[in-house]
């Protein structure tokens, strides 16, 4: 343990992983929003805490478990001469679950904007389980990629609880200006389907790369950020005028 305190190999690893995990985290933290976003106002906090906590302890759990993880990504049966493994079963079942999830918000903030505020629409255990649920779907990737990263355990761990921590500070920010913005909330919604969509290609091994989400994503979001500022000139420039 002490050697890795002086290895410039153990620290190069633990910077490189600790970045993946925080960038890998922006699906978790969306989600995380969005879930809690559903909750009474005097709930959301707590949600987000105790959602990401329990992630901590999944992933790290995961980590412990390096032989079986490897193990995820060997063929359980073959359908129609492809290889099918515990990871791809996951990885699609949580691209499905996101398509569903994120299908089902946008219809209600369409369909259901006349009744009112989204808040209070789901219950405290549900919103922790859909996040932890997630998380998993989430972690599996960035677990493995972890393995394949870093020789030693405790860097990996080490990692894996500063991505957690970044993500515990960003959690309230991000829900807050998230759910308080419409537009913002259906990008992000928007984002969400997109990784739905990845996760599912992931699992049929047609690997789409992270940059071209995180892309299309940041294209919309300075689009709307345009959109915004506009929006404010005309309003300052109405108010002017009613002067």
């Amino acid at each position: 343990m002490l050697s890795l305190l002086t290895d410039p190999h153990a620290w190069a690893s633990l910077v490189t992983l600790t970045a993946l995990e925080i960038v890998l985290g922006i699906d978790n933290i969306i989600f995380l929003s969005i879930v809690s976003g559903r909750l009474p106002a005097n709930q959301q906090r707590s949600a987000r805490r105790i959602g990401l906590t329990l992630a901590a302890g999944t992933r790290v759990a995961l980590l412990v478990s390096i032989a079986w993880i490897i193990g995820l990504t060997a063929p359980l049966f073959t359908l129609w001469e492809h290889a099918v493994s515990w990871r791809d079963l996951v990885l699609g079942g949580g691209g499905l679950f996101l398509l569903v999830k994120g299908t089902m918000e946008i219809h209600h903030m369409v369909e259901g904007a006349e009744a009112g505020s989204s808040v209070g629409t789901t219950t405290f255990l549900a919103a922790i389980l859909q996040i932890v649920v997630l998380d998993l779907v989430f972690s599996l990737d960035s677990v493995i990629t972890a393995v394949g990263m870093a020789e030693h355990l405790p860097v990996m761990i080490a990692a894996v609880l500063i991505a957690v921590a970044v993500m515990l500070v960003a959690a309230e920010p991000v829900s807050t200006f998230v759910n308080t913005h419409p537009t913002v909330k259906m990008l992000a919604l928007s984002f969400l389907l997109l990784v739905g969509v990845a996760l599912i290609a992931d699992g049929m091994h047609f690997h789409i790369p992270r940059e071209y989400l995180y892309f299309a994503i940041a294209f919309s979001v300075i689009v709307e950020t345009l959109n915004r500022i506009a929006a404010n000139a005309r309003n300052k420039s109405r108010a002017k005028t009613a002067k």
